[in-house]
């Protein structure tokens, strides 16, 4: 192998046609070991790796510089164990579009209570009910983005690109971040504050990253602080909800309707009390699911590691 040229690893998962920019791009099976004609890598793609695969690339990659998962999360990389000289990049940005148009999908679903009609189709039943509860003083506000408060909890990338197209809508948006600031051009409050904010909410959007901190953050006590009226969307992580006490919300009608594309436990078990709970929508987390500028984004890092530069969304700066 000339001098300067590095092996890049690109995953089967997807198709990722890359520059002949003097280095060597290598797909391998994402499924599967790696072989020892694979162990001269430097850079390691993720896409959709099983966990025998992620095993592998920590045992059998001695060489890897640099791991660039194409995923918003950085999860599965950081919990595969790789050595601490081993960077970890993380795919922010690529879901951005995808995801806010997943999520805003997600809250005019609950929102305009097309649950309702899904089941009127089923039944060839044409029931107008909701649409004159839509005209009524008391419960026109429920059924539209016009005049609502929407909350996003998790003010990073995706909630910057949702942010605009809930404001055209007619919604008033407050972001939330682990600290208040600025984010992206718009004034974020601060998680700690969510007592003072979530009373006002009609519509909660979490984006929330699953780290210590987050974890359950959205429980039992969180639902006391909201109206009943409000409804509730995760396409963030699943860990960061208690899905115990989301159950006991729904039921006990301390929150009108919720829609998850991300649970706890992926794929979520067919006996899961999830899938019968009332008012509730599940998508298999499949708001991201298609990175848009996956071959720019690789071809920029490889040529920034080859050049010694720096590189962007780093998780984990390796040792």
């Amino acid at each position: 192998m000339d001098n300067g040229t590095m092996v890049i690893l690109l995953p089967n998962t997807i198709a990722l046609p890359m520059p002949a920019d003097g280095h060597e791009y290598v797909v391998y099976d994402a499924q599967q070991p790696f072989a020892a004609a694979h162990a001269a890598a430097e850079v390691l793609v993720l896409w959709g790796n099983s966990a025998t695969n992620l095993q592998s690339a920590v045992r059998d990659l001695p060489k890897v510089r640099l791991v660039q998962t194409l995923a918003a999360g950085p999860d599965q990389a950081l919990a595969a164990g790789f050595a601490e000289h081993v960077t970890i990049c993380s795919g922010r940005s690529l879901h951005d579009g995808p995801v806010a148009e997943h999520t805003l999908a997600l809250v005019l679903y609950v929102m305009r209570a097309f649950a309702v009609f899904v089941a009127q189709q089923a039944q060839h039943t044409w029931d107008t009910a909701v649409g004159r509860a839509q005209t009524q003083p008391t419960t026109r506000g429920l059924y539209t983005l016009q005049g609502a408060r929407v909350v996003i909890l998790g003010y990073g990338s995706i909630a910057a690109r949702l942010q605009p197209m809930l404001a055209a809508l007619g919604a008033d948006v407050i972001g939330m971040a682990r600290s208040a600031g600025e984010r992206f051009g718009y004034p974020v409050q601060a998680l700690a504050d969510m007592a003072q904010v979530l009373p006002q909410a009609d519509v909660i959007i979490s984006l929330l990253p699953h780290t210590p901190y987050t974890e359950r953050i959205v429980n039992a006590a969180f639902w006391q602080q909201c109206a009943p009226h409000a409804v509730f969307v995760n396409a963030g992580r699943g860990k960061t909800v208690d899905e115990a006490a989301l159950i006991v919300a729904l039921r006990e009608g301390r929150l009108r309707a919720a829609a998850l594309d991300v649970t706890d436990t992926e794929p979520l078990p067919a006996d899961d009390p999830l899938w019968d709970c009332p008012n509730l929508l599940i998508t298999p987390h499949v708001a991201g699911g298609r990175p848009m500028g996956a071959e720019a984004l690789v071809s920029a890092q490889v040529c920034a590691l080859a050049q010694h530069q720096a590189l962007r969304n780093v998780v984990r700066s390796g040792q």
